[in-house]
């Protein structure tokens, strides 16, 4: 078992965003501040988190750019405003990464490929993936944490089938994960 001093010193923790910290936009991607909307208990659950790992990532595929429907400027006020509130709640994310990228261009940065934990670890050097957990709600996200070599975690949305996900712990909400570490 893994205790919470050795958490805060060591392991970093990697977050998808939409499904886990905001709620999905219905049919097309979060562009500005007023459609993004957290999802019951994210903020206190990265408030929790945040007393738990060394280090807090957001790696969120951010297709909408490549499409030309947002810009990356929208993206940053969307982000800006995320902060603000987790940073209010009393929570830290000490980095986003995002890709632009359309999931036809090649090569490109999109999850599963892990560009950005890459990138995380080029500006973090003491990330060690073996002591990282990946959280998501795809099975993208499980293949990118997979591929970093990290452990991973399922959360389970009703948008996605969860069928392929196997040996994986699986959890409702981040505040559900966040709440095993209480007893750690």
């Amino acid at each position: 078992m893994i205790n919470k001093t050795e958490l805060k010193n060591e392991w970093s923790l990697f977050l998808d965003r939409d499904g886990v910290i905001n709620k999905r936009f219905p049919g097309g991607y979060v562009r500005k501040p007023s459609e993004f909307t957290f999802l019951p208990g994210s903020l206190f659950a990265l408030k929790l988190l945040s007393g738990i790992f060394k280090n807090i990532f957001i790696v969120t595929n951010q297709q909408g750019i490549g499409k030309g429907l947002m810009s990356a400027f929208d993206l940053q006020n969307v982000h800006r405003q995320m902060m603000g509130e987790i940073k209010d709640k009393g929570g830290r994310i000490d980095r986003i990464f995002f890709c632009p990228d359309l999931e036809s261009k090649e090569p490109n940065c999109r999850k599963p490929r892990i560009a950005m934990a890459q990138m995380a670890k080029k500006e973090f050097p003491s990330i060690n993936f073996h002591k990282s957990y990946m959280v998501g709600d795809s099975m993208v996200d499980m293949e990118f944490g997979q591929n970093a070599e990290m452990q991973c975690i399922y959360i389970q949305s009703e948008a996605e089938d969860d069928s392929q996900i196997k040996n994986i712990p699986k959890y409702k909400s981040l505040l559900e994960f966040a709440r095993t570490f209480n007893s750690v």
